[in-house]
């Protein structure tokens, strides 16, 4: 995940509550049916990912398998 200025001829763009996500060709499959939440705590902020179609995750949630 990463920062970009515009989006590339095959994004997919997808505009909620004034935040544009842009997600390539490549990844979309992977992120079907997910939900892209923005978390603030005392432990930090981020991006958090809840993908219900996980199969398999590394303990420390940066990677994943789908089916």
């Amino acid at each position: 995940m990463g920062f970009e200025k515009a989006a590339e001829e095959d994004d997919i763009v997808i505009e909620e509550n004034g935040v544009k996500l842009l997600i390539d060709s490549y990844s979309i499959d992977h992120l079907k049916g997910a939900n892209v939440d923005y978390i603030e705590s005392l432990m930090g902020s981020g991006f958090k990912i809840n993908n219900p179609n996980v199969t398999k995750s590394c303990s420390c949630g940066s990677s994943f398998s789908t089916e």
